[in-house]
């Protein structure tokens, strides 16, 4: 996910799930209170991890972008 967003800038909520369920499986996603998919905690943690401050979500946009 950071390499994608390095690469393109922002990396889209709905294209995270996708590939974290592809990729490693239903387990990680989940739907919120809200209605609106997400990953489980532990996958934003680890992401959190590798990017080291240097991405930033975007509530409106249902987004991360490179800052």
């Amino acid at each position: 996910m950071v390499n994608e967003i390095k690469f393109r800038g922002i990396l889209r909520q709905e294209e995270a799930i996708a590939h974290v369920k592809e990729h490693f499986g239903e387990q990680y996603i989940f739907v919120n209170e809200n209605g609106n998919v997400s990953l489980e905690k532990e996958v934003k943690k680890a992401f959190r991890k590798q990017h080291k401050g240097k991405v930033a979500w975007d509530r409106d946009g249902f987004f991360w972008a490179w800052t």
